[in-house]
């Protein structure tokens, strides 16, 4: 040490002990206490974010839960109102809905009606629908056969357009026109 500062740390001693001494517990205080409650503190934040981060996502996965059932149950809704107010109640039903409506149309849109068949499709075992196939043959030209196609789609009843075949007439005379039409009608539960 210089003699400068020997001789300032001797006359000045009590202060220099007394500031070293508070260095000292100020560094231990450091060491000890605050700087594991700054790194507690920094985990705890970082759990607080998680958990956040964890609150958000069950919240979000929480409400496309609720729209999932929301749905479900929406469709359910009209799923049955299908049934019940769409579909004919049994094959009676079923034909009698497409025995008068086709022939009509076809009248309506100047075509020509030929021939009908139907067919029952044979129903799977705990099924819940019937399948009524309808076979058509028809007459008329072009235009006339768009505007009953267009009708055919746009009436209420649930009649399936599946197949059309056109076949040209002889010279400029009218197209031969086979379609192929479905419907579906509720069958009566097993044991009802």
């Amino acid at each position: 040490m210089t003699p400068l500062l020997e001789r300032i740390v001797a006359e000045h001693r009590a202060l220099v002990v007394t500031l070293v001494t508070v260095l000292v517990v100020n560094v231990a205080i450091y060491a000890l206490v605050v700087r594991p409650l700054g790194a507690k503190q920094a985990g705890a934040a970082d759990r607080a974010a998680t958990a956040a981060a964890a609150l958000a996502s069950a919240e979000r996965e929480l409400a496309m839960a609720r729209a999932l059932v929301e749905g479900k149950t929406h469709a359910d809704e009209e799923l049955s109102a299908f049934y019940e107010k769409v579909l004919p109640s049994d094959l009676a039903a079923a034909r009698r809905l497409t025995y008068a409506s086709l022939p009509a149309l076809a009248r309506r849109t100047n075509v020509k009606y030929e021939e009908r068949r139907t067919e029952v499709e044979e129903a799977e075992k705990d099924a819940r629908l019937g399948h009524l196939r309808i076979r058509m043959g028809l007459q008329s030209d072009y235009e006339n056969f768009r505007n009953f196609i267009y009708q055919l789609e746009s009436t209420p009843e649930f009649v399936i357009l599946d197949d059309v075949t056109l076949a040209e007439g002889e010279g400029s005379g009218p197209l031969t026109i086979t379609l192929n039409l479905s419907t579906y009608f509720r069958l009566k539960p097993n044991g009802a």
